[in-house]
């Protein structure tokens, strides 16, 4: 059987799609994709599997063990799979890249999310509002827009957020951190977004244009309060007159 490896033979053939395999094993599991079949069932939830070694890996989901810890930061992975390619954080390898635009990820599940910005598919859909994104992640964000749950809450005041990103942000005012800095004055924002608002004032960039006159602004704010001087639009009332 092992000579197998070094001869390149396959004598093993599905008679179902004439795939060739070099050992029986690899036959009989590849027959349980024809067959549907899966005889590996977990004994916690019953959730079937048509491999042993999915089972295995499923079963760390009911017990929370992560076997696997990474050497540069100790932080512990369930899957093996899952460690190798958090290894690629340290490594600043990006074997994965964009045959479009040639930029590079560590991730192939990431290379594949950013070519959905060049086709511009949208294949997952929000079942309440229909509104469509290009990821099931930003659906599940979005879906708490509808919920209104809010499940990342600050240790420090309790306030609590449906987003990650806003909770890291809002970290920050305890913190006092501000880890973006500005490469020109060297001025230090604790969020990317206003570090980008501010590298305008260097470049003089003005990338907001209104459609109707084609004046440019720096943000979108002032393209907004602009706008109202061609609908006529007066959103602002007085509650005493």
């Amino acid at each position: 059987m092992h000579m197998l490896t070094h001869s390149k033979e396959k004598p093993h053939r599905c008679y179902v799609c004439e795939k060739c395999f070099k050992q029986g094993g690899s036959l009989k599991r590849h027959m349980l994709t024809h067959t549907k079949e899966k005889p590996h069932h977990c004994i916690v939830c019953e959730k079937r599997f048509s491999e042993s070694g999915n089972l295995k890996r499923h079963m760390l989901t009911h017990t929370k063990e992560k076997p696997y810890r990474c050497e540069v930061c100790e932080k512990r992975f369930s899957r093996v799979e899952v460690l190798k390619t958090h290894m690629l954080t340290h490594s600043n390898r990006k074997p994965y890249r964009c045959d479009i635009c040639e930029k590079r990820f560590n991730q192939v599940g990431n290379l594949k999310i950013h070519m959905l910005t060049h086709t511009k598919e949208k294949p997952h859909r929000c079942g309440v509002c229909e509104k469509r994104f290009n990821t099931s992640g930003n659906v599940k964000t979005h879906m708490l827009t509808h919920t209104k749950e809010k499940p990342y809450r600050c240790d420090v005041c309790e306030k609590c957020f449906s987003q990650v990103g806003h909770l890291k942000t809002h970290m920050l005012t305890h913190t006092k951190g501000k880890p973006h800095q500005c490469g020109v004055c060297e001025k230090r924002f604790n969020r990317r977004d206003h570090l980008k608002m501010h590298m305008l004032t260097h470049t003089k960039e003005k990338p907001h244009r209104c459609c109707v006159c084609e004046k440019c602004f720096k943000h979108g704010g002032n393209l907004k309060r602009h706008m109202v001087t061609h609908t006529k639009e007066k959103p602002y009332r007085c509650d005493v007159w």
